[in-house]
């Protein structure tokens, strides 16, 4: 399978996972020895644990946000994604990601990308 196959399988079980916090649902989205990078310079959360421990660490609640997609690139097993977070506070970002598959389609990497747009411009 390439990329395109799994990516929108792999992003409606991120969404769960960001709703609910799940351990589980975390776990199902990674490799064992999986990465995540909230941002391209940082170093790698590196395995389920550390991935857990960051995303709660950072987590939103479950009905806070929406969020709209679409694959901008796929290269064989990589899906280059962007999106928008809009929250119910009124914070905008848009989003960048890189997720690079393992044939069953958990990620063995995800690196985002995210900002604000400038003030006054809600796009």
């Amino acid at each position: 399978m390439d990329g395109r196959e799994l990516v929108e399988p792999w992003i409606g079980r991120y969404e769960r996972a960001w709703a609910s916090n799940d351990p589980d649902d975390v776990r199902a989205l990674f490799t064992e020895d999986g990465e995540y990078r909230f941002h391209p310079w940082d170093r790698p959360a590196v395995g389920h644990d550390a991935i857990l421990a960051a995303w709660l660490d950072a987590q939103d609640g479950p009905d806070d946000h929406t969020f709209t997609w679409n694959v901008v690139a796929v290269h064989g097993p990589t899906a280059v994604v962007q999106g928008r977070t809009t929250y119910t506070d009124g914070d905008l970002y848009d989003n960048l990601w890189v997720i690079r598959f393992a044939e069953d389609g958990r990620a063995t990497s995800f690196t985002e990308w995210y900002m604000e747009p400038p003030a006054g411009d809600d796009g």
